[in-house]
């Protein structure tokens, strides 16, 4: 078994490659932690995702989902029915994130979000240093 400060230090040494990297990633796309918070109910099909999301394009829709599958965030069930049904669902793995620290994420919104928006509205207006 690795020992943490091993893997610590190995972190320091290939930032490029650090697990905090990997995980941090899954925040980078806007719409990645939205398209998940909308998956935290149960399996939902492509138009009941991109209503209950609102504002997304299709475009950037097939784009978030697909990433989140590569992930192994959420899988993609096809139903032999006619018409075709497919329903996106969290995996474990997925569950997992929006269950931790996606909510820990959400409550520091709750808590702060208007502090947030209003150092972003000062500094839009402040000089660049």
């Amino acid at each position: 078994m690795t020992d943490h400060r091993d893997h610590e230090a190995h972190c320091y040494e290939l930032v490029a490659d650090c697990r905090l990297r990997a995980a941090t990633d899954l925040f980078a796309h806007t719409w990645d932690p939205v398209a998940l918070a909308a998956l935290r109910t149960g399996p939902r099909r492509r138009h009941e995702l991109r209503a209950a999301i609102g504002g997304i394009s299709d475009k950037v829709l097939t784009d978030t989902l697909r990433r989140l599958l590569t992930a192994g965030l959420i899988d993609r069930r096809a139903h032999a029915e006619a018409p075709p049904r497919v329903e996106y669902a969290l995996t474990g793995l997925g569950q997992s994130l929006v269950e931790g620290p996606l909510m820990a994420l959400g409550r520091w919104v709750i808590d702060h979000g208007d502090e947030l928006l209003e150092a972003q509205e000062r500094a839009e207006g402040a000089p660049l240093p």
